[in-house]
């Protein structure tokens, strides 16, 4: 018996629920700004199922708020041959204090 395929990589998902990651005040404070990318499987339902950070942002304060915020939110399900099928995306979150 053969293994499932992998769910693949897509780009350009959209969101029903669009993650809002809120700036951690400690950070905020620290003046830390950067740019999180998340690998996220998004399952048959649109939710994350796991969330990986691909590249940190250079704070782990800032790259755990947007795993927490992807996590929040809500996918649209990726449909092939008319199912819903898992898919990996990658999502890139920036955190930018507006000075």
């Amino acid at each position: 018996m053969e293994a499932p395929p992998l769910p693949k990589i897509i780009s350009g998902v959209e969101y029903l629920k669009a993650p809002e990651p809120e700036y951690p005040p400690l950070s905020k404070r620290m003046g830390e700004e950067g740019r999180v990318t998340l690998r996220v499987l998004v399952n048959e339902k649109g939710n994350p199922d796991q969330v990986n950070v691909q590249q940190t942002s250079g704070s782990s304060r800032l790259d755990e708020e947007a795993r927490q915020a992807i996590l929040r939110s809500q996918f649209k399900p990726h449909i092939e041959d008319g199912k819903a099928i898992a898919v990996y995306t990658i999502v890139p979150i920036t955190f930018h204090l507006d000075n």
